[in-house]
């Protein structure tokens, strides 16, 4: 909130500076002088947006500011040209006259200089405030002995990356016991068994993985420990070959971590995903609402119950919510308990069957889309009782967690239809696969897939 305020001011001053330059300095002829507060409140509204999308207001915490003011740069330039084609033309013609190029080039630069000394300016007040403690996160050392005091010993040197370290984890119990459960001034909390708990008793906001390289097999275990859990996850940057794909290097103050990430997804798309997501579900909810009510009718007709279908789901970072579907089974489907659906499953109606074939039962899951819950496109969500089981016997499964549950997804288009633990495993992989490459056009490939089975009908 801090930046965003600072950068509405920043922007003000800008738009100010230029207005006075093109109405008051007398480089132009203006016949009609222009309105100030109404362009101006639009005009930072846009570029709010515009930092919004490119990721200026995504938390940059512990980040390099050159790369900061870097983005700062790109992003102003691409906005003063967006500016350049909408409303920075000569109030008289509409020609473009030497002082009025000399004008967009003044915005250009009083709007970057502007806004990066606002930035700055907080950056350097969040520097002295993490030297000083405040606003650190909560940290955990995960590793050998070793490799866990060498780690501590340089993040000590940099407080301002932000680390409280609060103790360490050791993946060898001998070596607890060994230590007596400190290390000099670094703490020992536990083993590896005793990770989660650690991490939900101590608030942990970042792990920092520290293995010997004896100890590389590990590092799966780990991640699928923390998994569960808000926690960002940092290894030394030797063991990058282990987690291709999966990791972004993040070097500040000459000191090196590896920043595993489940989402690689830039800013500017997740805005965009999002947007999608909305426009499609509003659009699909209102245009196909008679063959909604139709549907509805005929569900009510075949068997006795209520026409939509609610079930609790696990959501994005473990968030519970209800999913809604088209009811395709009979009433009280699940008397004797939860249980996996088949495909030649007695309790799915003859209209649910339908339904089903053509992926028409997930349609009232645009209304889980629009109001946050889910996307049009990722992991499918389950159940809270099958999360847990599959928590224990899948390793990473809960990584699936890290992003928002989708309609349809990579392993939907890639496998069949969900019959027993192993097909759950194969989907797994086809899921983290998705989660570790997500871009719009892989989105957009899976919805056009997912469209052509619902036209040719290979549905469950």
């Amino acid at each position: 909130m801090i930046l965003v305020v600072t950068d509405f001011v920043t922007l003000s001053l800008s738009w100010y500076v230029y207005y006075l330059l093109r109405v008051r300095s007398g480089w132009l002829d203006v016949a009609i002088e222009p309105d100030f507060w109404a362009p101006m409140v639009l005009i930072t509204i846009f570029w709010q947006i515009l930092f919004l999308v490119v990721g200026l207001y995504r938390p940059w915490y512990a980040a390099s500011r050159f790369d900061e003011m870097t983005l700062i740069f790109k992003t102003v330039t691409m906005g003063c040209l967006v500016l350049f084609f909408v409303i920075f033309m000569d109030d008289t013609g509409g020609t473009l006259g030497p002082s009025v190029r000399l004008l967009i080039l003044l915005y250009w630069g009083v709007a970057l200089a502007v806004v990066s000394v606002g930035r700055m300016a907080i950056r350097s007040m969040q520097r002295r405030m993490l030297i000083a403690g405040i606003g650190a996160h909560n940290t955990l050392i995960v590793g050998s002995a070793v490799r866990s005091r060498e780690l501590f010993e340089e993040v000590s040197k940099y407080p301002a990356l932000g680390y409280r370290v609060l103790g360490s984890v050791r993946i060898d119990r001998m070596e607890k016991k060994k230590s007596g459960g400190r290390d000099r001034d670094l703490q020992v909390l536990g083993t590896l068994d005793d990770l989660s708990a650690i991490i939900q008793r101590e608030a942990i906001r970042e792990v920092l993985i520290a293995l010997d390289s004896k100890d590389h097999d590990r590092l799966l275990d780990i991640i699928a420990r923390c998994s569960s859990h808000p926690v960002g996850l940092k290894i030394v940057p030797d063991l990058y070959d282990i987690i291709s794909g999966q990791a972004r290097t993040n070097q500040i103050y000459g000191f090196p971590l590896i920043d595993i990430s489940p989402v690689i997804m830039p800013p500017w798309e997740e805005a965009t995903k999002r947007l999608l997501d909305v426009g499609v579900s509003a659009i699909a909810l209102v245009v196909g609402l008679p063959l909604w009510v139709l549907i509805g009718i005929a569900i009510k007709i075949e068997s006795a119950g209520p026409v939509l279908y609610k079930q609790e789901r696990v959501g994005k970072d473990g968030e519970r919510y209800n999913i809604i579907k088209f009811r395709s089974m009979v009433e009280d489907a699940e008397r004797a308990g939860p249980q996996w659906a088949h495909r030649r499953d007695k309790r799915v109606t003859k209209v649910g069957w339908l339904l089903r074939k053509l992926h028409l039962d997930e349609i009232p899951q645009f209304w889980n889309v629009l109001s946050g819950h889910m996307s049009l496109v990722g992991p499918r969500p389950e159940r809270p009782v099958f999360v847990e089981q599959l928590s224990r016997e899948i390793p990473l499964y809960p990584r699936r967690l890290k992003v928002r549950p989708g309609i349809t997804g990579w392993a939907q288009v890639k496998h069949k239809y969900d019959e027993s633990i192993d097909d759950v495993r194969k989907k797994v992989q086809y899921d983290l696969f998705y989660i570790e490459n997500m871009s719009l056009r892989m989105d957009l490939k899976i919805i056009f897939s997912t469209v052509s089975h619902m036209l040719l009908g290979r549905g469950r």
